[in-house]
């Protein structure tokens, strides 16, 4: 018998399952259809997994540097099996709170495979859901008002470069590792890439970096681009920029060996392993899009500013729609939507406001327009810098790497964007995408007192540092 709802949602990542959460708060009825499990790839297969192990890279590094703290111990060593289980611990916790949420919101968790229909004899209009349940039961026909796509996406591999989850890997066959190889070759240079090359040599893998591009972490402003090069390299990373990988000479008989075209040159790599990080692609197959008007381009679904496609009864956010594909942007954008569907008058989401993170070694983050697209947008810049270094904290710490950078509009002061490489910066940009929403200038930054010591006082003297007021550089 087929079941009528207000919202049925095609995926239980973080966008959907927010999305179906806020609905159910708006007076919704509200089904959420996932064939694997709630919480999606962020939860399970991406940003709680990885930083699950990012923190036990973290905390064997820092005893083996216990004796700089005037803590003696024994050599530490690295029982990674351990590691696994604390991950998955993690996971497992989190897994559970999300079930807990879709009780506590009265919202039908359907475990199977949805499918959009075309119009039917369920509905003039496309939109019917049909699951295809885990179980083996027969289909489940989900009869909603809207529908709300958020498939999420996959990890993209290169031509020629298959996946075979032994040699070589995604981030998703990496994250379920027994045990952890002597050496890794990580084909890219971006997010995920950097976040696994510093993982992995903080538990003591040799680590071979091949980035297509001039620098790693493309999509950063270029003096974090740098300083994060020059941080890998000081782990033992070897990063070759401009590196052209050759498929075709995959080598695969003893670990893993394959070329690269360097200056001109074939260059030979060698590894155990090999780790793809190229990008991810949009879930948009066999979900039924066929079966209405939504517009794919490029791969990613078309929608307006409030997730809404071409039929305007069905909306869609996260990854399968391409932009930011970040896991808060996703949830954001779930609540966007589901707000317009309720005559809400939902903002739309500025990008510009929204900050960046990465979970390396140092850490990474960012809002706003970087110092080039500032420029390239005809603004005339004036920056602020100012290091962790000459912050108390920061040598408390005992991690004095990186810096603060703010960039402002000289003829209006705003702030146009602030880029963060250093300690626990993705915890303090949230200050910074605070002032972005708030339209603050580097001085309203600099005129809010921060707390001494804190690593925060280098967002205050950077914003100082614009109009060159730094107090202790």
């Amino acid at each position: 018998m087929a079941q009528e709802y207000d919202l049925v949602v095609l995926g239980g990542g973080t966008g959907g399952y927010v999305a179906a959460i806020r609905a159910s708060k708006l007076g919704l009825k509200v089904a959420l259809v996932e064939k694997r499990e709630l919480g999606g790839t962020c939860l399970h297969r991406g940003c709680i997994p990885s930083k699950a192990l990012l923190r036990s890279a973290e905390v064997f590094r820092q005893t083996k540097e216990a004796a700089e703290y005037g803590v003696t111990t024994e050599e530490p060593t690295l029982n990674f099996v351990k590691v696994q289980e604390r991950k998955q611990s993690i996971v497992d916790t989190l897994h559970k709170g999300v079930q807990g949420l879709m009780k506590k919101g009265k919202i039908d968790v359907y475990e199977g495979f949805g499918r959009i229909l075309g119009p039917s004899i369920f509905s003039p209009t496309a939109g019917t859901i049909s699951v295809e349940m885990n179980n083996g039961d027969e289909n489940e026909m989900l009869i909603p008002k809207n529908v709300l796509i958020a498939t999420g996406s996959s990890p993209k591999s290169l031509p020629g470069l298959e996946v075979d989850g032994e040699l070589v890997m995604t981030s998703d066959e990496a994250l379920h590792m027994e045990e952890l190889p002597e050496s890794i070759i990580i084909v890219g240079g971006g997010v995920i890439g950097i976040e696994w090359a510093s993982m992995l040599a903080d538990f003591g893998v040799e680590v071979t970096v091949l980035e297509y591009m001039s620098g790693i972490l493309p999509t950063e402003d270029q003096d974090v681009s740098k300083e994060m090069l020059k941080q890998v390299k000081k782990k033992g990373v070897t990063v070759v920029t401009d590196a052209k990988v050759m498929p075709d000479t995959l080598d695969k008989s003893n670990g893993v060996t394959i070329e690269a075209e360097v200056d001109g040159e074939s260059v030979k790599y060698k590894a155990d392993k090999m780790l793809v990080s190229v990008g991810r692609s949009a879930n948009v197959t066999n979900i039924g899009l066929e079966n209405t008007d939504i517009v794919v381009e490029n791969g990613f679904v078309q929608t307006n500013d409030m997730y809404q496609t071409k039929e305007s009864h069905i909306y869609a956010i996260g990854d399968v729609i391409g932009g930011m594909m970040l896991a808060h942007v996703a949830s954001h954008e779930g609540i966007v939507a589901v707000e317009h569907m309720a005559d809400k008058n939902p903002h739309p989401i500025n990008a510009d406001q929204v900050p960046t993170c990465i979970y390396s070694n140092p850490e990474v983050a960012s809002v706003g327009l970087t110092e080039k697209q500032a420029e390239e947008q005809g603004y005339d810049v004036k920056v602020g810098k100012f290091p962790f270094q000459a912050i108390g904290k920061a040598l408390v710490y005992g991690e004095t790497d990186g810096f603060v950078k703010v960039i402002a509009d000289k003829e209006t002061d705003d702030l146009l964007g602030v880029h963060m490489v250093g300690p626990h910066v993705t915890d303090m940009i949230s200050e910074a995408g605070l002032a972005k929403v708030l339209d603050a200038t580097p001085w309203e930054i600099a005129e809010s007192v921060h707390p001494h010591p804190t690593l925060a006082e280098a967002i205050g003297e950077a914003a100082m540092a614009v109009d060159g007021n730094q107090i202790h550089g």
